[in-house]
């Protein structure tokens, strides 16, 4: 019998184990989202679980108490006074098309929003220099976020061919004797109309040299790869004006985005309730003054904290040793290890002002630079690699603090939802009307925000990188005396003209090449 109750006992403790086994192996199909280290937004339960705590105390216990002068909220709140700079992208002579189109050219776009949007514009300038018809450019489905959004999805098509259509020739799809060529013919096979050797920032003899002769053999070209295949110096005046002519002008946003945005913007200006627990700082006077300064103001702050972001800086982010193995091994398995930041001590990538504003750092920029809580700041982000855990010091400092999902109903939503491209888009319109932008760190949508607010003489706050790393590597600063560096450094870096040199992008710096003196 005790012999019986043994083997009884060891096989119900085999099953047990035969189950447990069975369900750790089920369980990640059940519940993905817990066992994601490589996840792009939100850590996994397993892998990054602990929520990044406040790496500068200190200084958001001053934040936090800080009192803000009417004379900071005026100057802060002001908008730029006239430059001297007017757009500029009309010739001296009209434009006007050659008597016979050469051919059609095709490009195949990748990247995100903006990285298309450069490649529409160098598409328009390099069909110009060759005298040939444009066919609508064609967006590969974004590998990172998986969107297959088209030219026509995002922009505005018949307007677009409308500004262009005394400068170059644009058609939707090439005629039926070239309907053979197509993303997928390209795709299967080396072909002889397909050019795919354009050097980065290709100059216009280039395509005139290895571009016009397939034009003139076949009557199609394909470029592809095409981003950043067009030089910034030595081109002729009209086809740097004629970019931002595209950038600028031509490129708007299909009527469903721009209407979402206008609900958007409405809502940030609707008067915010006044936070009694700060005016009582400031006499009655002073305080309807910066009630008057702010109301109906808003601020857009463009958050790049993906966890592309996060893992390429090879920077320390304040979520611990789990955090640290997380993107280690996330780098690996994205770029086996190529980062040059990995290279560097997270020490040295600050000094060097390699490393990507934290929710918490860019939140304590804004209020030394003089933004009360009454602020009305909308976040431009995708999802933030930490999820609300990471944004809690920012809503602290902030707490009137919006997004999308805050502003705008599901149904509102639907259009764009689950689509990187749109919701970017969503986000730059917004960006655009907005009173004040800031961009926690340098990349695509900053540079296109910083080249087109330029264009258009608004506020723009670009972040000292470098000066923020060494401050908030010293762990005994002082408020005041973070307060007093981040003014100081930043003066002149809030929407001020500068105009662009040799090598620098025109879709960053549109002055001298696309404005004119006044």
């Amino acid at each position: 019998m005790t012999m019986k109750l043994q083997i009884f006992t060891q096989l119900n403790h085999s099953q047990k184990s035969a189950f447990a086994v069975v369900f750790v192996i089920l369980l990640p199909l059940f519940f993905p989202d817990l066992f994601q280290p490589l996840g792009r937004a939100s850590p996994s339960m397993f892998s990054e679980w602990i929520a990044p705590r406040p790496m500068h105390v200190s200084l958001l216990e001053g934040a936090l108490q800080r009192q803000i002068s009417v004379e900071l909220q005026t100057s802060l709140w002001s908008p730029l006074a006239f430059q001297g700079w007017k757009p500029c992208t009309e010739r001296p002579k009209p434009p006007s098309l050659p008597e016979k189109s050469r051919g059609y050219i095709q490009v195949f776009l990748d990247g995100g929003l903006n990285q298309q949007k450069m490649g529409i514009c160098d598409a328009v300038a390099v069909a110009k220099i060759l005298n040939a018809t444009l066919v609508i450019p064609h967006f590969e489905v974004n590998p990172v976020w998986q969107d297959s959004s088209s030219f026509e999805d995002i922009f505005d098509l018949d307007h677009f061919i409308d500004v262009l259509r005394n400068e170059v020739s644009i058609v939707k799809e090439p005629p039926s004797d070239y309907s053979w060529s197509t993303r997928e013919y390209y795709a299967t096979g080396i072909r002889a109309t397909r050019i795919k050797t354009a050097p980065i920032q290709a100059t216009a003899d280039w395509y005139i040299e290895n571009v016009l002769p397939v034009l003139r053999s076949y009557g199609i070209a394909a470029i592809a790869p095409f981003s950043h295949r067009l030089t910034f110096n030595n081109l002729p005046s009209d086809i740097q004006r004629l970019r931002c002519k595209v950038n600028f002008e031509a490129l708007i946003f299909v009527p469903h985005i721009k209407e979402l945005g206008d609900a958007i913007i409405h809502r940030l200006r609707r008067t915010s309730i006044v936070n009694q627990a700060e005016a009582k700082y400031f006499p009655l006077e002073e305080t309807d003054v910066l009630i008057k300064q702010q109301t109906g103001k808003f601020v857009v702050l463009h958050l790049r904290f993906d966890k592309d972001m996060a893992a390429h800086s090879a920077c320390d982010f304040g979520g611990g040793k789990a955090e640290k193995l997380a993107l280690a091994k996330y780098r690996q398995v994205l770029w086996q290890g190529r980062v040059l930041n990995s290279q560097f001590t997270d020490e040295e990538l600050r000094s060097q002002g390699r490393c990507p504003l934290t929710p918490e750092e860019i939140g304590l920029l804004l209020a030394a630079l003089g933004f009360n809580n009454r602020t009305r700041l909308y976040l431009a982000s995708h999802k933030v690699y930490g999820g609300e855990a990471r944004l809690a010091t920012l809503s602290k400092l902030f707490p009137l603090m919006e997004d999308k999902k805050s502003l705008v109903s599901t149904e509102e939503l639907a259009k764009v939802k689950g689509k990187a491209s749109l919701l970017a888009s969503v986000d730059y319109y917004v960006s655009m009307h907005s009173d004040i932008f800031i961009s926690a760190s340098p990349g695509n949508m900053h540079n296109a925000l910083v080249a087109h607010r330029a264009y258009m003489n608004l506020k723009t706050i670009r972040p000292s990188m470098g000066s923020l790393g060494h401050l908030f590597q010293n762990k005994s600063v002082s408020w005041s005396e973070f307060q007093r560096v981040v003014l100081d450094g930043h003066k002149n870096r809030q929407g001020q003209i500068r105009l662009r040199k040799e090598k620098q992008s025109i879709y960053t710096y549109p002055a001298p090449d696309c404005m004119c003196r006044a």
